[in-house]
């Protein structure tokens, strides 16, 4: 049977709770499936371990290559440890199998990963022709989780022994004391060889782990850094990471908006899939850089506005002709919307919606002079928000589904601005909402999890959080 490598990753000492999250935090769930999954691609293609593996059953090339530690001139080589039999000429590892991931969590202590190979010796006989040897082997190995100076989780190798299984040969004739021989340098040599390949796992792993917390641009508003707000919890289904986000704007200050004080509770986790819970305050921190940026407000001038949306004195007058005093009709107008407060941000009842405080100056425009005011409304925009998941982040599409107005001051007379509400909703839909979706391109970041592509995700909007859920 394959040889098992079993590998013993301390990555918690407790288990995950019921899915209450008692942080503001990201909270990653990565089921088993994924990270053996993950591991096994890095085995394939990563370059760690081709620089260590070289590629695998090639002849002279890496490690295990002829210019490699173990290739001509090596330790097994001739003029090696098997130079003092002279009858073996340039024994060297030519092969060495893919191994096959398997994994099993533990809950509360680790992860017992086992990776299957079998080792292929080549060289020249005592008796000559080409004597080929497969060996079966069995490293276990014990290591510890610390943190990194960047606070990132990290694996470090704390104890490695190897047991070699069964010694076949393959090809050519092996007198039983030469077997003997080779059978007992073996022992003494490999473990030395194999245990490197495994700290050369765990540099993968640490790779794949690093990789969750990092810096994300957030175009022109800032950055935000995922770190890790406590140690790793291991359930027997999953790895869970508590991933706090730190907002910081373009001079690299950090934001803190208020948090809300509910925890988020997230639901249970199916098998073989891997979630992630993106909560509420990511979402408001996002809208309140926009609004600190002033990104939120504009300037609707004739220019801005196209030709068939209805902004003149004239469409005023339809509406509210005591507004407009002795003012002539065919005047252009000018809307100048400010966002002085962040917007609010609701999730709930599988909805997402954003709330817009603004304030709105109407103006209108003088032949060769500068534009006078008209009015100034408080304004409330209430937008509905389509959330879909990319490969790293959410896009959120806003669309405008209702706005309520209020008269704050005239320079005519008073009037109902209600009666406005359905005319400027429709000069914001075409003018203002498709400014509001080209900012929010930047959408809400998504850590990265192991590679985990979240374009193909199932997202449930529930109280206070997005959970996006990817099968393994």
């Amino acid at each position: 049977m394959p040889g098992v490598w079993p590998l013993l990753l301390l990555l918690g000492l407790a288990t995950p709770g019921h899915g209450l999250l008692e942080t503001v935090g990201t909270l990653a769930r990565i089921d088993r499936d994924e990270l053996g999954k993950a591991i096994q691609n890095s085995l394939v293609g990563g370059p760690v371990l081709q620089n260590v593996l070289g590629t695998v059953t090639s002849v002279n090339q890496g490690l295990l290559g002829s210019g490699g530690l173990l290739g001509g001139g090596g330790l097994l080589s001739y003029g090696g440890i098997f130079g003092v039999v002279e009858e073996l000429s340039g024994l060297k590892i030519e092969e060495l199998t893919l191994p096959k991931v398997s994994l099993r969590l533990l809950p509360g202590f680790g992860v017992q990963l086992s990776l299957h190979t079998k080792v292929g010796l080549h060289g020249s006989g005592p008796l000559g022709g080409l004597l080929q040897l497969g060996v079966e082997v069995n490293v276990s190995s014990r290591v510890a989780l610390g943190v990194s100076p960047r606070g990132t989780p990290i694996l470090i190798l704390k104890r490695c022994s190897t047991l070699l299984g069964h010694i076949s040969l393959m090809s050519g004739l092996l007198p039983a004391p030469l077997f003997r021989v080779v059978e007992q340098t073996l022992c003494k040599v490999l473990p030395g060889m194999l245990c490197p390949v495994v700290d050369s796992v765990l540099g993968v792993v640490n790779e794949l782990l690093g990789a969750t917390l990092g810096l994300v641009p957030l175009g022109a508003l800032g950055s935000v850094e995922f770190t890790l707000a406590t140690l790793p919890l291991i359930s027997n289904q999953y790895i869970e990471l508590d991933v706090n986000p730190i907002v910081r704007n373009v001079a690299g200050d950090v934001i803190d908006f208020p948090k809300p004080h509910v925890p988020v509770q997230a639901p249970p986790k199916e098998d073989h899939t891997s979630q992630v819970t993106v909560p509420l305050y990511l979402f408001n921190t996002v809208f309140g850089l926009l609004q600190t940026n002033g990104a939120l407000d504009i300037d609707l001038t004739p220019e801005l506005v196209p030709s068939n949306v209805p902004l003149s004195t004239t469409d005023l007058a339809a509406l509210v002709p005591e507004a407009l005093g002795t003012l002539p009709p065919g005047q252009h107008l000018l809307l100048f919307l400010r966002v002085k407060d962040a917007p609010g941000v609701t999730l709930q009842s599988k909805k997402a919606t954003v709330s817009i405080p603004a304030s709105i100056r109407v103006l209108f425009s003088v032949p060769g002079g500068t534009p006078e005011p008209l009015c100034q409304l408080n304004a409330v925009l209430t937008l509905d928000a389509q959330l879909a998941p990319s490969a790293t982040k959410l896009h959120v599409t806003l669309s405008l589904e209702r706005l309520s107005v209020k008269l704050v001051s005239s320079t005519t007379s008073t009037f109902d601005a209600s009666r406005l509400e359905e005319w400027l909703g429709d000069v914001l839909r075409a003018t203002y909402v498709p400014m509001l979706n080209e900012d929010l391109e930047v959408g809400i970041p998504l850590p990265k999890i192991l590679n985990v592509n979240f374009a193909n995700s199932v997202l449930q909007i529930i109280e206070n959080a997005v959970v996006l859920t990817v099968p393994s």
